[in-house]
């Protein structure tokens, strides 16, 4: 299942590269997608919202809560 997350503070690719590594680093089998328009990361993987907003935060940005599950 994908769930869809509001991040701030992300504005060029290697925001998007510090994002998807950090949660890639917690699992390796998730895909990451990172949408800089709309500050949202989708996360398809079995991480919970705190494991990705533990990464998210760990690469210094802004987790703003689910935005979506899809």
């Amino acid at each position: 299942m994908s769930t869809k997350y509001k991040v701030s503070g992300m504005t060029c690719g290697g925001c998007a590269r510090s994002v998807t590594n950090a949660i890639t680093a917690k699992d390796g089998q998730a895909k990451v997608e990172v949408d800089l328009a709309a500050g949202t990361v989708a996360v398809d993987g079995s991480l919970s919202a705190d494991a990705v907003k533990d990464a998210v935060e760990g690469a210094g940005f802004d987790f703003d809560g689910v935005a979506a599950a899809a």
